[in-house]
Order: C-alpha cells, then sequence, then structure tokens
C-alpha cells in the first residue's frame, strides 16, 4: 500500500488505498441472509470474495438503527464522536422532537471530506435521501472530484448538489419506489458505473432495508435480492476495487408465534406508574419511512422530571418482561459510546422478539403486511465484514466502523 501518504481524521490516520476502496453498507444485513443465500448457491460472487479475502463478524453501535451506523462507518468513530445517536431526538431547549438528518447535527468530519481534501477522487450513493446531506457533509462538487446522490431522488441531482447530473440516464434505470429492493439495486448499479466512468479512491454504497424488515434469511425475497446484490459484487470485484462488505445492522424477528408484534408500549407503563406525559419516551428509530416497521425498535430513550427516583425506576423497568438493558444515561452513554447531551435521563434496550412503543394510539400499524422484523438493539448488533483480499495484522473486537480503517490499512497487496 502506498503508505507515504496518510490522511488523518477524527484521530485515526488512514494510508491512501492500494486501489479504489468500495465499502458497502448493507442496511438490515444480518449476517445469515448470506449465509443462506451462498448455501442455496445463489451468490457465487461472493463465495469467490470470500475465498481469496476473509468472512468475519463486527458489532455496530447501539442504538443499532441507520443513522448512527452510517455516520460511524463514514467517520470511523461512535456517536459520542460524531454526534448522531439515533435517527430522530428530543430537543429540551426547544421541547420539540426534532430529526436529525441536518448536518448541522453533525461533530465530527467525514472520511470522504478529509479524502477529498487530500486530492481523492469521491463517490458517495445512498438509497434514502435523509443520508445524503450527512453522508455528503463537506465535500465539495466544483472541481469533479467528488459525486453524492441518493437513489430517491437521482432525478433531482445538480452538479451543484451532487456533483452530477443525468443520473438516471447513466444508470440505466428510473427512479425506484421507495419502499422497494429496486432502491438499492440502484445504488449498486450507480457504483458500477461511477467505477468505469471515474475511477473513484473511495466509495460508498448505502442501501435500505426494505427486503430485510419483510423478508426473513433463505426466503424466496430475501434470497432474490442477494442474488441481485452479487452480480453488482462480482462486477466491482472484477474491477479491482478493493471491497469491504459490512451492514449498519441486523435484523430479527419482532412478533408473537401468532405473528402479532412483541409490543412494550413504553409510554403507557411509565403513564400508570409516574402520571400521564411525567415521563416523555423518545423511540430513536422515527423517521419518515415507518411503512415497514410502524417506528419499533429495541432501543428508547426516557426524559424525566429532575425529582424521579431514577434508581428505583431502572430496577423496576429492569423487572419488566423483554428488557435486556436499563442504564441510567451516564452509565448507558459510556456502554455505547453516546453523546450524554442528546440522551434522555435513561435509555431502555429491549431483547430477542420484544420491541418498544411510545402508545398504541401513535403508531399506525396497518401498513405492516408481513410479521413485524426491526433492529436496534444488542441482539441486533452483530454484522458482517467480508473483504475480497486477505487481511494483515487485523485484530479482533471489530466494529462496523472500522470498514475503512481496514480497508486503507490491513489489506493484502494483490499478488
Amino acid at each position: 500500500m502506498n503508505s507515504s501518504k496518510i490522511v488523518s481524521v477524527n484521530g485515526r490516520d488512514y494510508a491512501w488505498p492500494a486501489a479504489p476502496l468500495v465499502v458497502i453498507c448493507c442496511d438490515g444485513s444480518e449476517p445469515d441472509y448470506m449465509e443462506r443465500a451462498m448455501a442455496d448457491g445463489i451468490m457465487p460472487n461472493l463465495e469467490k470474495i470470500i475465498a481469496k479475502g476473509e468472512n468475519l463478524r463486527a458489532k455496530s453501535v447501539i442504538p443499532s438503527f441507520t443513522n448512527p451506523n452510517n455516520l460511524s462507518i463514514v467517520t470511523g468513530r461512535p456517536p459520542a464522536v460524531h454526534g448522531i445517536c439515533g435517527n430522530f431526538l428530543f430537543d429540551r431547549e426547544t421541547n420539540e422532537e426534532v430529526l436529525m438528518n441536518d448536518p448541522k447535527f453533525l461533530r465530527a468530519p467525514t472520511i470522504f471530506a478529509a479524502f477529498q481534501k487530500a486530492g481523492a477522487r469521491v463517490v458517495v450513493l445512498t438509497a434514502k435521501d435523509k443520508l445524503r446531506l450527512l453522508l455528503g457533509n463537506g465535500l465539495t462538487f466544483d472541481d469533479g472530484t467528488a459525486v453524492c446522490f441518493s437513489a430517491e431522488r437521482a432525478d433531482q441531482s445538480t452538479l451543484k448538489e451532487s456533483g452530477i447530473e443525468n443520473v438516471c440516464e447513466m444508470v440505466g434505470m428510473e427512479v425506484p419506489e421507495v419502499y422497494s429492493a429496486e432502491l438499492s439495486e440502484f445504488v449498486f448499479a450507480g457504483g458500477v458505473k461511477l467505477m468505469e466512468q471515474m475511477r473513484p479512491d473511495l466509495m460508498y454504497l448505502s442501501t435500505t432495508d426494505y427486503v430485510q424488515h419483510k423478508f426473513a434469511p433463505g426466503s424466496d425475497g430475501g434470497n432474490a435480492f442477494y442474488a441481485m446484490m452479487d452480480k453488482y459484487l462480482g462486477e466491482l470485484d472484477g474491477l479491482g476495487a478493493i471491497i469491504v462488505l459490512t451492514a449498519d445492522h441486523g435484523m430479527k424477528d419482532k412478533h408473537l408465534a401468532n405473528k402479532e408484534p412483541d409490543i412494550l408500549y413504553l409510554q403507557e407503563v411509565l403513564d400508570d406508574w409516574l402520571g400521564k406525559d411525567v415521563a416523555r419516551v423518545i423511540l430513536p428509530i422515527t423517521d419518515p419511512y415507518v411503512v415497514h416497521h410502524g417506528a419499533l425498535g429495541s432501543f428508547a430513550t426516557v426524559y424525566l422530571p429532575p425529582e424521579t427516583d431514577q434508581a428505583a425506576l431502572i430496577a423496576r423497568l429492569s423487572s419488566l418482561e423483554g428488557m435486556h438493558v436499563v442504564y441510567n444515561r451516564a452509565d448507558g452513554c459510556r456502554e455505547f459510546e453516546l453523546p450524554e447531551d442528546r440522551m434522555g435521563d435513561i435509555i431502555v434496550v429491549s431483547r430477542d422478539t420484544k420491541v418498544i412503543g411510545t402508545t398504541a394510539a401513535r403508531h399506525d400499524l396497518s401498513a405492516l403486511k408481513e410479521p413485524l422484523r426491526s433492529h436496534g438493539g444488542i441482539t441486533e448488533q452483530v454484522v458482517p465484514i467480508i473483504l475480497n483480499r486477505k487481511s494483515v495484522n487485523l485484530g479482533s473486537d471489530l466494529r462496523n466502523f472500522d470498514a475503512f480503517y481496514i480497508g486503507c490499512n490491513h489489506v493484502a497487496e494483490q499478488e
């Protein structure tokens, strides 16, 4: 590797990659999806990649949601550093619940911005537009060295804001429906085209977990998605890219034996215990795309009045069925590397099939056409890290946000 050129960002040193480096965040990719697909013989390219590379496991950040993990991957650091601790937060100053998709919430530069300043060509493609501004923060598009667009709004991409125009014509696809496997395929197809045309030094491809919420590993729907992905993996590998494939979180069944969602309506519980609206439950999974999960995940944070006996409440919450851990803010933020000023007074994580809601009246589950599958907890923390080259001096206790560090510093030279 060309270790003579080093890019330092957020306290980590990245060697210039020996070949175009593609990090793929396959949203919701529980490791079993690809293991089952390979066992069923529908991911031959991935099998070849693993045969010459690595098939490892890592941990995501908690909460195991999309925004915190994508921003961890692209900054190389946990939320305590970059500040994005959910899709959604409660602003104590304004007493409002707000989306955290504005770059003003980001507290650390991205690896992409640092590499572009050092002279790199950078491509960042995401499925949903909610991530585009965060992932592209700090990039400049006036010299042709950076491209950043979402599949969701590809037809609105401009040279000024995305570094590219006429995206649909380039990719050869119309803008897909947001709740579709094709939205992720658009990302892969665009990545291959730009690898051919631009040959960037760094590329990031971030998909959507619509399929993973809908289909279990080994199902026809799940396998169809991974067969599609396998085609593009083969093309990227054939173009000589270093590939590091990971995920933002896993995905688990979150329903009872009768297929009904297994929900703890935490706001209702606390209203009963403390009085109506004395406590405020915030669900950081909440975003504009709730059709496939109904804003139900396995992580919540609770805001309390100062006079609350937190220790007693934590003990009582811990005794509820399905609870994994319940922490006060300081302990929870230390354990999960979260920013204290953006968390409530208590952090609650459920386990196994259990998801956390606010009140039944606030969750519209009418759009759920299949038994609920979701994420957010420790039980969805294990994710793959797959390389198409052998690793060198790679330690244990890997995190998904090590992906770029591994691709720059810990892959073997090609023979």
